[in-house]
């Protein structure tokens, strides 16, 4: 997945202002519209109309609960890679593949001045998975109750087009066992056990991952893409897979 394409949620002129501006516009439930020329911001609009799209599913609009979700506080990550670190022991992912990664990108600031944005990406445990759709076997699916996006490896023929058709790049096949392997928000190795969250947002020093339930209208995932003045956004929305990995600006 190219790292360009969240340029897509996010509008034009807002994406050439410095990280610290566009916050301090953000802050104020305003986004930026107009054009940016010369130190200029000629309109500004209420978050809540910028965008157009409603990436957050409406309430009962799936019947899963807990819903787990994960919202992503991006401007937060700082890449010390804690998350892939703890990913990587709790699940036992080998080195030739990935759980979680992050992914990193860089915006000119005019001249040689840049800033860099760091962004962490897993499987998105989309609504509507393509995944799931093109597997062969039904060695993947999405679990009636939770929501997650799960592997069956005994079911799993190694045919990769499960991983072809993910939009995220977020599976990878695991040579020890000759099957596709990804992200289970931590399912197999904590939730079915007792914890609440899963190892990478247990792990991040800096508050980046929020796990919880989107069912829940008072967990902490609900409260964060319901806020009035914040800017909620998927990775690559147009696929309408219906992701239940959020990014946000606050």
């Amino acid at each position: 997945m190219k790292i360009d394409e969240l340029e897509q949620m996010e509008s034009e002129d807002l994406g050439t202002l410095p990280s610290a501006e566009r916050r301090k516009f953000l802050k104020l439930g305003l986004a930026v519209t107009g054009v940016y020329l010369g130190g200029s911001v000629l309109s500004l609009t209420s978050v809540k109309n910028a965008f157009g799209r409603n990436v957050v599913p409406e309430a009962g609009a799936f019947s899963y609960n807990p819903h787990y979700s994960m919202v992503i506080r991006e401007h937060l990550c700082i890449d010390c890679e804690r998350c892939k670190e703890a990913c990587v022991k709790t699940n036992h992912v080998p080195a030739s593949g990935f759980r979680t990664t992050i992914l990193e990108k860089r915006r000119s600031l005019g001249g040689e001045k840049f800033e860099t944005i760091f962004v962490p990406v897993l499987c998105n445990h989309c609504n509507n998975p393509p995944c799931v759709r093109v597997c062969p076997t039904t060695a993947t699916w999405k679990d009636k109750k939770t929501g997650i996006v799960v592997m069956d490896p005994k079911r799993c023929i190694g045919c990769k087009t499960c991983m072809a058709a993910c939009p995220y790049n977020a599976r990878y096949f695991k040579e020890e066992n000759r099957a596709v392997d990804k992200c289970d928000f931590c399912y197999e190795s904590r939730l079915s056990k007792g914890e609440t969250t899963t190892a990478c947002a247990e792990a991040c020093p800096a508050d980046v991952r929020v796990f919880g339930n989107l069912a829940d209208t008072e967990s902490r995932v609900f409260q964060l893409v319901h806020s009035p003045e914040t800017i909620v956004w998927v990775l690559r929305p147009g696929l309408g897979a219906i992701p239940n990995v959020f990014y946000i600006n606050s």
